[in-house]
């Protein structure tokens, strides 16, 4: 990363300078802003709670958050697309639950952090 012209200069060019070389790369941070949206998304939310307490299917989160099957498979088939939730087939049935133990940590990291 390099400094760009911008309409002031540096308070502090080696605070600055020491910055730089720690910031990633940002196509990195354009996907960890895409991760951001995919999650700012209340019902979107709402599905990651349930799948944290239990594995569950489209019918019956559904019933839960009092939705359209098809508009719970929509914003699941969303959550798959960003690896954060994962699809078992048992029978006839699909069965979701988290990705990894990743998803659960941000999700309680941030409901601590709203709570204080």
């Amino acid at each position: 990363m390099q400094i760009k012209k911008t309409d002031c200069s540096p308070t502090n060019l080696e605070i600055v300078n020491k910055t730089i070389p720690k910031m990633p790369d940002m196509k990195i941070l354009y996907e960890l802003s895409d991760f951001f949206k995919v999650m700012g998304d209340s019902t979107r939310i709402q599905l990651l709670w349930a799948l944290d307490i239990n594995e569950m299917c489209v019918g019956d989160l559904a019933v839960l958050l009092n939705m359209t099957k098809s508009a719970v498979s929509h914003q699941l088939k969303i959550l798959r697309t960003a690896k954060l939730v994962k699809a078992t087939k048992q029978g006839k049935n699909v069965y979701y639950s988290l990705d990894d133990n990743h998803v659960k940590t941000i999700l309680e990291k941030a409901l601590e952090h709203t709570n204080e």
